[in-house]
């Protein structure tokens, strides 16, 4: 879209961050950082975040439903959960990793969430995941098992190369 439109690209995607920024908020969370295209958030509980992301996922395809397909902004989004370093206002670590690379299997407009964040959420989560299997990141050691969530009536996306290697 970038390529096409710098200009309203840019425009739309901040408005886009505007009006889910209220979801973020509502669920506890804070923006850590913003990444150019995207954004690292943080909140104190993975229930929280599972559901934020849900919310805002459900607010992007509303938004999206009334603009034509070449400027629908889809975003992708990863959920884990663990312990992070902090330094000022950044975060960094394995965990902070394993969130970011999960971002590469949700579908667009959809969530991947790691097993550990799933199974500590457990049952009080209102939205079912989808078992995409165990999947193999870039500098993360071990493989990660990882659940899928997409809104009612979203195009998911197979699993691509890009997407990471699965086992």
């Amino acid at each position: 879209m970038m390529g096409v439109d710098e200009a309203g690209t840019h425009a739309s995607f901040k408005a886009h961050r505007s009006a889910i920024y209220p979801i973020i908020l509502n669920h506890g969370g804070r923006i850590v950082k913003n990444t150019g295209d995207g954004f690292l958030l943080e909140f104190p509980s993975i229930i929280g975040a599972i559901e934020a992301a849900v919310a805002m996922q459900t607010l992007m395809a509303e938004r999206n439903e009334h603009l034509p397909a070449d400027r629908a902004m889809h975003f992708r989004m990863g959920v884990h959960m663990g312990d992070v370093m902090a330094d000022e206002d950044e975060v960094f670590g394995d965990d902070v990793n394993i969130a970011v690379r999960l971002e590469t299997v949700a579908s667009p407009g959809g969530i991947a969430v790691s097993d550990k964040a799933r199974t500590e959420a457990g049952r009080r989560l209102a939205v079912t995941l989808t078992d995409a299997g165990p999947h193999r990141f870039k500098n993360i050691a071990e493989p990660v098992n990882v659940w899928t969530w997409a809104p009612a009536g979203s195009d998911t996306q197979e699993h691509t190369p890009e997407d990471g290697p699965r086992l």
